[in-house]
């Protein structure tokens, strides 16, 4: 009798089949930042900023290509199109520093918060599923949630993201307590620094926040044309945001590990800034 073939474990590659796999990314040696994003604009690229909505009549703001909000309809979270703009200006402020950096990415709102900037994690899971489904590039999440009873939800869909190469950029809580869900390895996750130059981020030597980028006393876009003078790791996420869009466009076909490590080798620390 024939000896049959072993049946590999689920998800496997025959070896040949795995060998004969290249991947066509050339890694950055000398000129990491060169290599990264050097004449990017963020073009093609598709941001969702999940937030309080996204003011498109701001100066520092521009074209929004689209805008939806979460709502309950008759007991069911839906999402619908949502022409109420920012109800409070966070959205609007992230929105206006991934514009400052990848002033030709596509910007879409999703509204999750209200006007005191408050939610509720089904809210949340709700209107982060639709931007997983819908496969935007980049999905900002300046917000968390501290409820312990959704971080299960939340991590099965930040892995579902990872899988569909959607990269999540999650901003660290500002107090030191668990929230959710910058705290999983499957997304980004963004602190603060005190610099002012927007290109100047950093991996971050103590886990679990893996990048820092600036987010103290920042002038920001806020509601109805104003700028603020804001701190907090809500802002420091989008310069991390707005870089990555800047990398996808040049190379549209990164992995999200791709992606994160791409940041990592064109950091200010790996480069000695």
């Amino acid at each position: 009798m024939a000896e049959s073939e072993p049946e590999l474990p689920a998800w496997s590659l025959e070896r040949d089949v795995a060998r004969s796999e290249r991947l066509a990314a050339v890694w950055p040696l000398e000129n990491p930042r060169d290599w990264a994003w050097a004449g990017s604009g963020g073009a093609g690229v598709d941001v969702c900023i999940i937030d309080s909505g996204v003011d498109p009549s701001h100066p520092r703001v521009g074209t929004v290509a689209s805008s939806f909000g979460v709502a309950d309809a008759a007991g069911e979270l839906q999402v619908a199109v949502d022409r109420a703009g920012d109800l409070f200006g966070h959205g609007t402020a992230c929105a206006g520093i991934i514009r400052s950096l990848a002033p030709e990415c596509n910007v879409h709102s999703l509204r999750v918060l209200g006007g005191e900037l408050t939610g509720n994690g089904d809210v949340l899971a709700r209107g982060l599923r639709w931007a997983i489904e819908e496969r935007f590039d980049l999905i900002n999440l300046s917000l968390s949630t501290t409820k312990h009873q959704i971080a299960a939800q939340l991590r099965e869909l930040a892995d579902l993201a990872y899988f569909r190469n959607v990269s999540i950029v999650a901003s660290a809580h500002n107090m030191p307590v668990e929230s959710y869900p910058w705290r999983f390895s499957s997304v980004l996750s963004v602190g603060s620094h005190d610099g002012d130059d927007p290109y100047e981020y950093y991996v971050n030597p103590s886990p679990p926040v893996e990048f820092v980028a600036p987010g103290v006393d920042l002038e920001l876009a806020w509601s109805e044309g104003t700028t603020i003078v804001a701190t907090g790791n809500s802002f420091a996420a989008p310069h991390i945001t707005g870089i990555a869009a800047l990398i996808l466009a040049k190379h549209p076909d990164l992995r999200p590990y791709e992606l994160k490590a791409v940041l990592r080798a064109a950091s200010s620390n790996e480069l000695r800034i």
